[in-house]
């Protein structure tokens, strides 16, 4: 474990000079004596690594110093293959130059290493969303794309769920997630604020005229996702459902409702009534997306408000009643 520990860090410092300690024990999840320790070590071993001090110091290679520590191992050459989500790159339009990519890696790796790398495309494949939706691709994913590529400004228009009223927004695009099967945009807006849109509500996208945004160069996409993810799905939850459920409609709860409003509803569910029912308030996106979700759970829960998602389930109870040839009980 130590041996690759060293082996990596020589290649960070060689593709990024000037890493500082924290920032190597970061990316290597160790202490900041262990990379001093390391450090240490790679010197023992004829690896010309310095720390300086100052504004531009941080770790460095002697100058012209490349280390030739870039043969791959085959447990190496295999995860290399598998480092990609082919539905995504299709997306994201660069499927094609994936696959040149591969190509050409593989045109320069051993024939042994070869082999390794192709026999992980046939034991393992790769499938991001969900059971039972089917992913569409949104339509300006790839100039979207494009934009994030050449720290383009641009202008979007956003369909905002549960209203008629699309808004515009200058938007600094930092990156692009895919999530479950949904591609969201991460992005800068002129306030200085950090922003995340669902790429599939994005109805019209111009880049801006001017030269590419700066990037800031402390922004880190993957941590900022991991912060900010259940606070985003808590955004989108807009409106809240009353709801009395029979004890197997609560338990059935958290496979047709979204994970965050779930937690609060449970969060938030009284004692059984003289029925065995428990009422909850369960946060929702809106009307439309609650109806589809609690459908599901059939003749186990009651919505109690609002009263126009209550008057929606009403009608549909008739309707299917109607179909059925069936009374439905009054309450």
């Amino acid at each position: 474990m130590r041996a690759a520990r060293l082996i990596r860090m020589a290649l960070l410092v060689q593709s990024s000079p000037g890493l500082t300690a924290d920032a190597l024990a970061r990316e290597l999840d160790v202490s900041r004596r262990t990379v001093i320790r390391d450090a240490q070590a790679l010197q023992e071993a004829g690896v010309p690594i310095r720390a300086e001090r100052g504004r531009a110091g941080g770790y460095h290679l002697a100058p012209g110093h490349r280390t030739r520590l870039t043969t791959l191992h085959p447990t190496e050459a295999e995860t290399l293959y598998l480092s990609g989500l082919p539905a995504a790159l299709r997306d994201l339009g660069l499927s094609d130059a994936a696959d040149t990519a591969r190509l050409k890696l593989s045109a320069t790796l051993l024939p042994s290493l070869r082999a390794a790398a192709e026999s992980s495309v046939r034991r393992f494949h790769l499938d991001a969303p969900a059971w039972f939706r089917e992913p569409s691709t949104p339509e300006l994913l790839p100039e979207l794309a494009r934009a994030v590529w050449s720290d383009r400004t641009v202008e979007i228009t956003y369909a905002r769920p549960g209203r008629d009223d699309p808004v515009a927004r200058l938007l600094q695009p930092y990156g692009l997630v895919l999530k479950a099967g949904v591609w969201y945009v991460v992005g800068r807006v002129p306030d200085g604020a950090w922003r995340t849109y669902r790429v599939d509500r994005v109805t019209a996208l111009s880049p801006t005229d001017g030269e590419p945004f700066v990037r800031d160069p402390g922004f880190d996409l993957t941590a900022y996702w991991r912060a900010n993810a259940e606070a985003f799905a808590r955004t989108l939850l807009r409106t809240t459902a009353t709801l009395r459920l029979t004890g197997r409609g609560l338990g059935r709860l958290p496979a047709v409702a979204d994970p965050a409003g779930v937690a609060e509803a449970l969060a938030s569910a009284s004692g059984p009534d003289s029925d065995g029912r428990v009422t909850v308030e369960l946060p929702v996106e809106s009307e439309e997306v609650a109806f589809a979700q609690l459908s599901e759970l059939g003749a186990d829960v009651e919505v109690l408000a609002p009263e126009c998602l209550r008057a929606r389930f009403r009608a549909h109870a008739r309707d299917l009643a109607a179909l059925y040839g069936v009374a439905p009980r009054q309450r």
